[in-house]
């Protein structure tokens, strides 16, 4: 093999090592980048899950559902508010920026016993 020869093979593979690093960090700040998702349950006379943890300067996104009532979910700290409809999952997008705890709660009311919907994310460091 020719010293050109070598050379064109050895760019080839520097090249190729190349390109599939910077997929791997593309595709590792791509996952970085996307929130994670949380499911979340209304239903008279509560919220499923009703504690969540989250760490600080995460962003998640709440996929929330209600089962019987047109609920309200508000969390006044964020200054967030929804309506949560039944048959309909709304998308809340949320990245606490301090940690503690941050009370959640619905705003429609939905009944005796509404005082008691409530909960909490437990954002940590």
């Amino acid at each position: 093999m020719s010293l050109l020869s070598r050379r064109r093979a050895l760019a080839g593979t520097f090249a190729a090592g190349a390109a599939a690093l910077v997929g791997t960090l593309v595709a590792r700040r791509a996952a970085a980048e996307t929130p994670r998702e949380i499911e979340v349950v209304a239903r008279r006379f509560q919220f499923t899950p009703n504690e969540i943890p989250l760490k600080l300067g995460e962003r998640v996104v709440l996929a929330v559902r209600s089962l019987d009532f047109i609920h309200g979910f508000h969390v006044p700290d964020l200054g967030i508010r929804a309506d949560l409809v039944p048959g309909r999952v709304t998308r809340i997008e949320l990245q606490p920026q301090a940690a503690g705890t941050l009370d959640f709660l619905c705003d429609n009311f939905c009944g005796d016993g509404h005082e008691e919907m409530q909960g909490r994310f437990l954002v940590s460091e």
